[in-house]
């Protein structure tokens, strides 16, 4: 796909794409999907020479797996063509807004899988964007395919998700909609028919919705789902799936050593608050080359992974990544605080939550401590797409109000403090040393 930006009829949106900057405080954003989180060295150090040339060098990994450059300049359109370039585009224009596919970080070499997802997901992904009427759905709207592994962001909704189960010895795909692997399934088919479900659920969602009824969730609290299941079964055959339940996964898998399929491993390490800067992407691509495959792999939790590495050279590769400034071990601070863009570089943020999540880290350092903690700018929760443990939403400059996640509660869960400085916040966790918070 090597068509000029100009040329292309893209449907109105707020969300940043490979082709649509958007424009920030900070400048302009341009997200780049990345076919399940996984991009090639050669093409990773593109990204660096693009947002050096052409932004602020500044790079951000997201909570779905793709990477965004930030702080673009007058010359986006030239950044963008240099990103087309390497091979980092839409099979069509109007493509780039509906690859919205994710995997397991660990596709495919996960020790725990049930089966490798990655041929289905090609397949998915280019129907996605090839097939004229997939262009109609919202920017958002978004697939999950599981696999089974270890290592699975299964607290994210998605529009619709299969995951991965064996019955009577043959692969198949449990599968559900508005919602996650977590939650009771819809109903299963045969691994064989999991494109051809994919195909139907979305084009029966585009005959019934509204043009307001962007999400499947939209659909839903107008039409019951087993409506939706029955006008869907008399397109594909399915099944009743009524005693499957996803096996667990295991936190904190994405950083540090941890063993493949095979006798290899990979190795992860956190952006810390999701930003790299150039020398960063440049090391860790290097590093792939060097020692692992020439890939990296992003993943939700704002990390990359360096899939088949020798065993032998692992230990000295999670010291190169910590080296170039990467987090590389769960029990850092930062690797348990996801932080917004903020007021530095979000209209709408109303503290810098980045910097306050910095002086939050070095206070918890100092104490020992490791709290799963989110910090959000406003209300919009951009830098999580699940409920955190625990929340500080901005109330103004440095000052936040505090939640704890509770099911029985919407948005953030229950308000524990109010208008708290990062210091007294501190204290604060001092004073309640039995929070639900500990990693």
């Amino acid at each position: 796909m090597n068509e000029h930006p100009s040329s292309c009829v893209i449907r109105p949106t707020g969300c940043p794409g490979l082709l649509r900057v958007v424009q920030a405080l900070d400048g302009g954003i341009c997200r780049i999907k990345l076919d399940g989180g996984s991009i090639q060295s050669v093409q990773a150090d593109t990204v660096a020479s693009a947002a050096e040339r052409f932004a602020g060098g500044v790079i951000e990994a997201t909570n779905r797996a793709n990477l965004q450059i930030r702080g673009i300049g007058a010359a986006q359109d030239a950044l963008i063509e240099q990103l087309l370039a390497a091979g980092l585009g839409p099979h069509t224009p109007a493509g780039d807004d509906v690859r919205n596919l994710m995997l397991s970080p660990s596709a495919g070499i996960d020790r725990q899988m049930l089966f490798d997802t990655r041929p289905l997901a090609a397949q998915i992904l280019l129907t996605l964007q090839i097939h004229e009427r997939f262009n109609e759905l919202s920017a958002k709207f978004a697939v999950q395919l599981d696999g089974g592994e270890a290592m699975a962001m299964l607290e994210h909704h998605h529009d619709l998700w299969l995951s991965a189960l064996v019955h009577r010895g043959e692969p198949w795909l449990a599968f559900g909609l508005a919602g996650s692997p977590l939650d009771k399934p819809a109903g299963k088919v045969p691994l064989a028919q999991g494109h051809a479900l994919v195909v139907m659920v979305l084009e029966s969602f585009l005959d019934l919705a509204r043009p307001d009824q962007t999400r499947m969730r939209h659909l839903l609290a107008e039409i019951p789902e087993d409506e939706f299941i029955v006008r869907l079964a008399r397109r594909v055959a399915l099944q009743p799936c009524l005693d499957w339940q996803r096996g667990a996964s295991v936190d904190g898998l994405h950083i540090g050593i941890h063993p493949q399929h095979d006798d290899r491993v990979y190795v992860g390490a956190q952006a810390p608050l999701g930003r790299l800067d150039t020398a960063m992407l440049r090391g860790a691509a290097q590093l792939a080359l060097e020692k692992g495959d020439g890939s990296l792999r992003f993943t939700p939790w704002q990390s990359l992974l360096l899939p088949n590495v020798g065993a032998h050279d692992a230990k000295q590769v999670l010291a190169r990544l910590g080296e170039l400034g990467l987090v590389c071990s769960p029990d850092e601070p930062l690797a348990n605080l996801i932080a917004c863009t903020g007021s530095s570089g979000c209209g709408k943020a109303l503290a810098d939550t980045k910097a306050d999540a910095r002086q939050l880290a070095e206070r918890l350092q100092r104490h020992g401590q490791a709290l799963k903690i989110h910090l959000t700018g406003c209300p919009r929760s951009c830098a999580a797409a699940h409920v955190a443990p625990a929340t500080l939403l901005a109330v103004g400059p440095g000052r936040y109000d505090l939640y704890f996640r509770d099911a029985t509660l919407p948005g953030f869960g229950a308000l524990q403090a109010h208008n708290l400085t990062i210091e007294a916040l501190g204290h604060w966790f001092d004073a309640h040393p039995r929070s639900p918070l500990d990693a």
